[in-house]
């Protein structure tokens, strides 16, 4: 039994949760602060299950979808569909036994959260199926992602407002910023096999770039939030961690240097992620950050 769950475990890269989980936490957590509603456990386990339901059946359906194309990369070969470690078929069930739990889940918070499950759902599916016909897939994942911090907050409101808007054009870029650089390793498979990536289209040195650019909107984008909530010093702090990171990642990871992609890739994104979450709930905690107006 805990061999099958670990299968399954790395199947959808669950250690890879940690990207979004913060920042919807942080919607989370900012939802209650402005909008007065009180603490409730079941509305927190409801939105985590979301959470856990969605990624894992966005990742579930991107291991299915994709089943034949990593077996035919050396990178990923070794990925349990293809090595044989779990098949199509029980990949096929898990994924649409997620994307069920997720729906059930979304339809029983809120009516706003009932509309726009579906719309969050096909988003997270179709990125799978991005990369056959647009190098710019990236931001697809990035806006998939970026959903996290915004369904948070309709969880809780069940309206919208600008800082959650705000932290989900963060993810967005941050996100489509490091996986292009992810998509370094993949560069000449993709161009070979007719799959489309910012690497494979424009080669791995603009494709840096490219991501630099990116990264510069993320960049902004922490520095317009800050603003916006007349944020403090532990905000500030986790921010300047958080930008550190990112220019270390285009240290770390250039073209010359894919081999340590694998190694600390996912550690430095998680970090970062965890690091600017938890120094701006606890600065939204300690100032009861405000909102100029509702969208």
């Amino acid at each position: 039994m805990a061999g099958t769950v670990a299968k399954y475990l790395s199947l959808v890269k669950f250690s890879h949760t940690i990207f979004a989980m913060p920042f919807a936490l942080a919607g989370y957590v900012y939802a209650l602060e402005y909008s007065g509603v009180g603490f409730h456990w079941a509305l927190l386990v409801q939105v985590l299950l979301c959470m856990v339901f969605a990624r894992n059946a966005a990742m579930g359906f991107n291991r299915w979808a994709d089943r034949k194309i990593d077996a035919e990369n050396p990178r990923t070969a070794a990925r349990e569909i293809p090595s044989g470690a779990i098949t199509a078929t029980a990949a096929a069930w898990f994924t649409a036994s997620n994307a069920a739990g997720f729906l059930i889940v979304a339809v029983t918070i809120n009516r706003l959260t009932l509309f726009l499950a579906p719309v969050a759902l096909f988003i997270l599916l179709g990125y799978s199926y991005t990369k056959r016909f647009t190098a710019w897939s990236h931001i697809v994942l990035g806006t998939a992602l970026a959903i996290a911090p915004v369904g948070a907050y309709i969880a809780v409101t069940g309206g919208i407002a600008m800082v959650p808007m705000l932290l989900g054009v963060i993810v967005l870029t941050w996100v489509s910023g490091f996986d292009i650089l992810y998509s370094l390793q993949d560069a000449a498979h993709d161009r070979e096999h007719g799959l489309h990536s910012v690497p494979a289209r424009f080669g791995p040195s603009t494709a840096v770039c490219i991501s630099i650019i990116i990264h510069v909107i993320t960049v902004y984008g922490v520095y317009v939030l800050g603003k916006f909530v007349y944020a403090g010093w532990m905000y500030w702090t986790g921010s300047g961690v958080f930008i550190a990171l990112l220019v270390l990642q285009h240290i770390v990871f250039l073209p010359s240097r894919t081999h340590r992609i694998a190694a600390s890739f996912g550690l430095i994104n998680g970090c970062s992620s965890i690091i600017f979450a938890a120094f701006a709930i606890a600065d939204m905690l300690t100032l009861n950050w405000g909102e100029q107006f509702w969208l």
